[in-house]
């Protein structure tokens, strides 16, 4: 039997390990590096934001900056249509550790070159490019998407002061960015201004910088003070006005009565009347107004809502309302003027005065006395230039006796024609007068009287012609007269001889000429 083969025994080998490569450290350290680069890039960029402008104009993208307080705090990275096609949406990469300043209150504005009234901005643009700039806001809610303003605002958020509210009948010469005075000082500016709901006046928002905001209390009086004041009085001509710019684009002023500046400060936002004129801020309210009807029979042109009520020169109310009136039975014409009396708004004061007698029973005793010494009203004219009219209370002797019926509905005082009127009845009358003369008979009179003095001129004349003829050189009579001429100039000559020898020789009077008898 063969011998078994021995065969070989196995055992485990222990697998040896494979290390690896080199190679492939550099890709995966590049790749490690790449994304640690890639993460720190998007950790280190700010946030991106939106903002939605009416045009494109001037922007760019990848160049058009975001700026505040002059410091780039992001770059423009987009620019594409919006979806109503109405303007343009501009993508901004903010800086990093922006978050907190992009908030629902915060402004974003484009910075161009501006002319504002007085005001000049934007110039640097002209060099540089324009920009977009931005005003922090003070809320807390963080937003993204923002829209951009047409107009920069006027005052900062973090400029120190307060806003205030008028209201005005008119907006006159102001705009935002009209400047605001106190004692002639620049003291703030009109921020915004709009057309209220009903359209019967305007909310004008007005920004008084601070320390000077204190000044503002809940009696202070804001009025326009463009243009010139011009006043006459017995020293001449007095012009007044707050500043040079105000004459050019508007302004504002404002001041506190001297007993009311100690007030406490308004409240921001606190609302004011926007007033014509100073003397119109200051003036007091009416408080019990007498209501009168004046009826004039002649033209008002020139008589308007606010012009002066004055008794001697003084005023002591205003006009409120012009009208017309047709009588249906006569059907005659007449113009009903409503005005207000009331002499204490204007300074007048009554002396004297029982505290327990009632005001109004004084002033109708008042009027009534007035009236019975022919006080009436009439229109006249406060200026030549413009044909203003205004109401005047004046004495009228020789006027109507009239009085007043305190129990009507309208009260109504006796009116005179007005200074004009009078004088074309004066006139009318004249003319008529004039008419009635028999002119054609004095005419007549006239003629015969120039055709007989004609006539006698004429015989005048013939008889200067015959004396001419008397007295021509070749005539008898002027012979006769320089013959006449001649004797008489020898007999004075031989007396003036004759007195000579007497003034020598006196004596020669008794005894004679010497050298000849007795």
């Amino acid at each position: 039997m063969p011998e078994p083969v021995e065969l070989p025994s196995s055992r485990t080998v222990p697998k040896k390990e494979r290390r690896p490569s080199l190679v492939w450290i550099v890709p995966i350290v590049a790749a490690l590096a790449g994304a640690w680069v890639a993460v720190t890039r998007i950790l280190a960029e700010g946030p991106t934001i939106t903002i939605g402008f009416r045009s494109a104009e001037g922007l760019e993208a990848g160049k058009t900056k975001v700026r505040y307080n002059g410091v780039d705090v992001g770059t423009m990275t987009a620019i594409r249509l919006s979806d109503d096609h109405r303007g343009v949406v501009a993508t901004v990469r903010m800086e990093p550790k922006t978050e907190r300043l992009l908030v629902t209150d915060t402004r974003f504005w484009v910075v161009r070159p501006r002319i504002s009234g007085a005001t000049v901005s934007g110039l640097g643009t002209l060099v540089s490019g324009a920009y977009v700039r931005m005003d922090i806001g003070q809320a807390r809610d963080r937003q993204r998407a923002f829209v951009g303003l047409e107009t920069p605002p006027v005052v900062m958020r973090d400029v120190p002061g307060r806003q205030f509210v008028l209201k005005a009948s008119d907006l006159g010469s102001l705009e935002s960015g009209t400047p605001i005075f106190y004692r002639r000082l620049h003291v703030g500016e009109i921020t915004s201004y709009e057309l209220d709901p009903d359209g019967a006046s305007l909310t004008v928002k007005a920004f008084v910088l601070a320390p000077y905001d204190r000044y503002v209390t809940s009696a202070t009086r804001f009025w326009h003070a463009s243009g010139l004041d011009v006043s006459m009085s017995a020293s001449g001509f007095s012009v007044q006005t707050q500043s040079l710019m105000s004459i050019l684009i508007g302004g504002i002023a404002f001041e506190t009565p001297g007993g009311e500046a100690a007030l406490s400060p308004a409240e921001e936002n606190a609302s004011f009347l926007l007033h014509r004129d100073r003397a119109e801020a200051f003036r007091a309210p009416e408080r019990n107004p007498l209501e009168v009807r004046l009826v004039f029979k002649q033209s008002v042109r020139g008589l308007a809502p606010g012009a002066p009520v004055e008794f001697r020169g003084i005023q002591v109310g205003q006009v409120v309302e012009v009208g017309a009136e047709v009588d249906a039975k006569t059907l005659e014409i007449s113009v009903p003027v409503k005005i207000h009396l009331e002499g204490a708004r204007y300074g007048v004061r009554f002396t004297d005065v029982d505290p327990s007698e009632d005001p109004d029973a004084i002033r109708r005793r008042l009027w009534d006395s007035l009236i019975a010494h022919g006080v009436r009203a009439q229109l006249r004219s406060g200026s030549l230039l413009t044909g203003a009219l205004f109401v005047a209370f004046d004495v009228f002797p020789d006027a109507a006796p009239a009085g007043i019926d305190w129990a009507a509905e309208p009260l109504e005082f006796p009116t005179v024609p007005g200074a004009l009127e009078g004088l074309e009845a004066s006139l009318a009358s004249i003319v008529r007068k004039l008419d009635q003369l028999p002119l054609k008979a004095i005419g007549d009179d006239v003629t015969k009287v120039l055709v007989q003095l004609n006539q006698t001129l004429a015989s005048a004349r013939g008889a200067l012609d015959d004396a001419g003829e008397l007295v021509a050189p070749s005539s008898p009579l002027a012979t006769e007269l320089s013959t006449t001429l001649q004797e008489v100039t020898r007999a004075a000559r031989a007396i003036r001889v004759l007195g000579d020898y007497l003034e020598r020789h006196p004596e020669a009077l008794l005894r004679g000429k010497s050298g000849e008898a007795p």
